[in-house]
């Protein structure tokens, strides 16, 4: 089994245990991270632990380590995975209290940490050049959706929607616009401009979307405005973006195709920009500070 990271031990997943009384497991209080890892090498470390910071300021959890713990410990993690390719998965709770009391534990009792590392998810060629297909869901979440909350039921029956669909996502809409996928960014392309869609309490604040945005600078024109749903569906071409899989076209949405129905000239040549900042990042022999 592998190792996993847990209040300060590191053991075998298999062997990891947590109260149930931990407020985690019975409130959904608590916020998570995820964070590839290519060749060894963190990606976007600074950013996704600065995002890690804010979501624990929001629901008012002290961060248990600063950004060198953080990455002492999960430098620590993967080294003891086998290094390579990976994503690594970071929960902090509230902690564990005796009862099931809904306001804050009063003194504050001490969070719970859990790291864990897993392989990242395989995308064939044919299925990166075949695209994905998405279907639209009407928004149902909670009002702070910036904050990254384990509490994602609403995130699950709309990914199981997508499923049940034959689709890959779930793009979510709240009153005639799109917001986001159910564990993605969303991105359209329009008359060759890449549009996205502003952070607000409605949408999570992407890390790989941000790096896309940097990136595609050097492609195209970007706007960061609101997509209306028949934006959505005129497009030329649509874009979603997560922190283990990059960026992936859609070609389909409610089952009519997306421009051509196939991968557009725009995302092949951020797929390419993409690749050459992993292998920037394989190349480099130590971390940024």
């Amino acid at each position: 089994m592998p190792q996993c990271y847990l209040n300060g031990d590191y053991v075998a997943l298999s062997d990891a245990r947590i109260s149930p009384l931990d407020r985690g497991f019975l409130f959904g209080d608590s916020v998570y991270e995820v964070l590839p890892v290519f060749a060894g090498r963190m990606f976007l470390f600074r950013e996704h632990f600065d995002r890690l910071a804010r979501s624990l300021r929001e629901i008012r959890v002290e961060n248990p380590h600063t950004h060198q713990e953080w990455r002492a410990i999960l430098e620590q993690l993967i080294v003891r995975n086998g290094g390579g390719d990976m994503y690594v998965y970071l929960q902090v709770t509230r902690g564990a209290e005796f009862g099931r009391n809904h306001a804050f534990p009063v003194p504050a009792v001490k969070p719970t940490v859990f790291v864990m590392a897993s392989p990242l998810p395989v995308l064939t060629e044919e299925q990166r050049a075949a695209g994905f297909a998405a279907i639209t869901v009407q928004d149902f979440r909670w009002g702070r959706c910036d904050i990254k909350s384990t509490a994602l039921l609403a995130n699950v029956l709309m990914k199981q929607q997508a499923a049940d669909a034959g689709a890959y996502e779930a793009l979510i809409v709240r009153d005639g616009e799109v917001l986001e996928g159910s564990s993605t960014s969303v991105f359209i392309v329009a008359n060759g401009v890449l549009v996205t869609p502003p952070n607000s309490h409605r949408i999570l604040p992407g890390t790989t979307r941000d790096a896309t945005l940097s990136l595609a600078t050097n492609v195209m024109p970007v706007e960061i405005r609101s997509i209306s749903l028949d934006e959505l569906r005129a497009a030329d071409e649509v874009w979603i973006s997560a922190a283990t899989r990059d960026v992936l076209p859609v070609t389909s949405v409610d089952a009519a195709p997306i421009g051509s129905g196939k991968p557009g000239p725009a995302w092949l040549r951020l797929r390419e920009a993409f690749a050459r900042l992993r292998q920037q990042l394989a190349d480099t022999p130590v971390y940024e500070p």
